[in-house]
């Protein structure tokens, strides 16, 4: 019997990223030696006060369900987080934590977008982005940026993409896969735009230059997506938040209540540690990818490819790598084959991207110089 699948789950294309780490698996798994710069995962370890207090948290029989919305004592510390970095005054009920940032896309888009309404997405911007548009019946519109601007969204570029059926901006800063970051001035002209705008604020605590701004600090009418995964080295951990208007609040707890019913109980009680304890473990990590990024920049440079945008936050640079191969997943999969490197194809985020590959410095120095080295003979092997 042939089992059909429907139409929405056939519109979520297979993530790249993680493709091109799979097959790096099963390399590694002939004994091959793989150096890992496809995906966006803290090499270092969760910070010990982290691990404190989860034990502890285990010890005092916290794994039953909390709050859908959160734990109070967490949301508080959001709100204090964001009051403390950003002067934002926001308050619990504005807050709902989950199981990552993914399941809230999800909710979020859903909560907003009817069967055919858009929302306005970067190209190039995360993978994922379009497939939580389309999963909740909506239509990712793709805004194609430019190097020059970070490859971030002008404020005249959304106007003329508006119409009637538009529901949203979604943005990213720092962002993924161009590591730039959208300083205060642009965040206040894009939150001038009539319509909300979703900031998706994932990366805040990993930017080395300039200022780290939210929506918030702008506007009322947005959402911010934010969590632990990246700063505080906590991706398996899956914890995130969602801060969204009151209007809002209730349908995206109703949701959450359906759908999650809550975050994991002593998960939650590490992120208030988090928090509350970790912030010289984050500027310690910060510095590390800071001195990884500059080595990468220059390395690339040396290597012939086109470092059009140095990256300001997150860990990635975006390589253009036209003059070698503009099929970029033909390209990322040939020097995986060849060189053991694994690397994420532009095209993965999206057509604007096509062409460049995406290198994440989340591993260690020397790894990274090992890694292209190797790139550089294949290189010359490529042109010899």
């Amino acid at each position: 019997m042939q089992i059909p699948i429907s139409r929405r789950a056939q519109t979520v294309e297979p993530f790249l990223a993680m493709e091109v780490m799979e097959r790096a698996k099963e390399l590694e798994a002939t004994g091959r030696d793989i150096i890992y710069l496809c995906i966006g995962e803290p090499d270092f370890n969760t910070p010990p006060a982290i691990l404190a207090a989860t034990g502890q948290a285990l010890a005092e029989g916290a794994t039953s369900y909390t709050h859908s919305l959160g734990l109070l004592e967490l949301r508080q510390e959001i709100c204090r987080y964001y009051r403390d970095h950003y002067g934002v005054d926001i308050v619990p009920e504005q807050v709902v934590v989950s199981s990552g940032t993914s399941p809230l896309m999800l909710f979020l888009f859903s909560a907003l977008l009817d069967e055919g309404d858009e929302l306005i997405l970067t190209d190039p911007g995360y993978a994922c982005y379009t497939g939580f548009v389309r999963f909740a019946g909506g239509i990712p519109v793709l805004l194609r940026t430019a190097a020059k601007d970070g490859f971030q969204p002008r404020p005249d570029q959304v106007r003329e993409l508006l119409t009637a059926k538009t529901r949203g901006l979604l943005i990213n800063s720092p962002s993924n896969p161009a590591g730039s970051v959208l300083s205060g001035a642009e965040m206040a002209a894009l939150a001038e735009l009539p319509v909300p705008i979703i900031s998706d604020e994932i990366y805040h605590g990993l930017t080395y230059e300039g200022d780290e701004r939210s929506i918030l600090e702008f506007t009322d009418d947005a959402f911010v997506l934010g969590g632990f995964s990246k700063a505080y080295a906590m991706t398996g951990w899956r914890l995130g938040y969602l801060i969204a208007p009151l209007s809002c609040m209730r349908t995206l707890q109703t949701l959450h209540q359906n759908f999650m019913i809550c975050a994991n109980h002593f998960v939650q009680r590490a992120g208030i540690a988090a928090l509350r304890e970790c912030q010289d473990d984050v500027d310690a990590m910060r510095a590390v990818y800071d001195q990884r990024r500059k080595e990468l920049v220059t390395r690339l440079r040396e290597l012939g490819f086109g470092v059009h945008f140095e990256p300001k936050g997150a860990f990635y640079v975006l390589a253009d790598a036209r003059h070698i191969d503009g099929d970029s997943l033909r390209l990322a999969m040939d020097i995986l084959e060849k060189t053991g490197v694994a690397i994420t194809p532009g095209v993965d985020f999206g057509a604007g991207a096509e062409g460049f590959l995406r290198f994440s410095y989340t591993r260690p120095l020397p790894e990274i110089i090992e890694a292209l080295e190797r790139i550089g003979k294949y290189l010359a092997q490529r042109t010899g």
